[in-house]
């Protein structure tokens, strides 16, 4: 099977890649740098030609609220159209859980726009909704910094391991459709500032986490559940004890 993943050579896209090669299909690793840009639509069309799956991992390159809206629908307009001309089958996006929750968060509210155009391009999707990747909470943790203190919003938190993502994301291109979405998230849930703190804890930093209600999240006002499923979720098999084992500084 053909299968194109959009963002091909990120964090997720590139497990992604190697997953589905291994398992046998022929897997185009599309961005920018291979010649596919779904912004300006170059390279669409040839990379689509005869692919049966399109999964669509790629992030934006700026985090600003208008920006971001602007990646995601730019892209998805464009991708969603070489899409129906090449006949795709399946469509298979990364989004993030709790998108439809958080209105004062730019960037989900972008995803959100995202998910929108996917559900209205009448090709056959899953959309795959997942937690923090467990990769990012050093940025999380320096983002949130004030004069030495990491200060994060309260709510539950509950990371899962880009690895995990990956063979979801590999799994669910190779299954039918579902037109939908469902939710995938790491084992452990705890406080935000908890999970922070284990990490920094990890890793040898001293910097004191705090629990702030007014921090914001990607500048969105976070709630108890916010950021976590709220029912049924796919659960990965890494631990955040296990991740931070393989992930200590040598």
């Amino acid at each position: 099977m053909k299968i194109v993943v959009i963002g091909g050579s990120g964090l997720i896209g590139s497990r992604t890649v190697a997953l589905l090669r291994e398992a046998g299909h022929d897997v185009l690793a599309a961005s920018p740098s291979t010649g596919v840009n779904t912004l300006t639509g170059e390279g669409l069309a040839e990379a689509l030609a005869g692919a049966e799956v399109v999964v669509d991992v790629a992030n934006s390159p700026s985090f600003e609220t208008q920006a971001v809206l602007a990646f995601f629908e730019t892209a998805g307009r464009n991708l969603h159209s070489a899409e129906r001309k090449a006949g795709t089958r399946h469509h298979v996006a990364l989004s993030i859980v709790g998108t439809d929750r958080m209105p004062d968060n730019g960037y989900f509210q972008a995803k959100l726009a995202q998910e929108a155009l996917i559900k209205a391009s009448g090709v056959p999707y899953t959309i795959v909704r997942a937690t923090q990747f467990m990769e990012f909470l050093g940025p999380i943790a320096d983002s949130s910094a004030v004069d030495g203190t990491i200060r994060l919003p309260g709510g539950l938190f509950q990371p899962i391991a880009a690895a995990d993502v990956s063979a979801i994301v590999a799994e669910t291109a190779i299954a039918a459709p579902r037109n939908g979405a469902f939710d995938i998230a790491g084992p452990d849930r705890a406080p935000f500032d908890r999970i922070i703190a284990r990490y920094l804890d990890a890793v040898g930093d001293t910097r004191p986490v705090v629990r702030d209600p007014g921090a914001r999240y990607f500048g969105g006002t976070v709630e108890e559940t916010s950021l976590v499923p709220l029912g049924e979720a796919r659960i990965g098999s890494i631990s955040l004890d296990a991740w931070l084992r393989d992930h200590r500084p040598a």
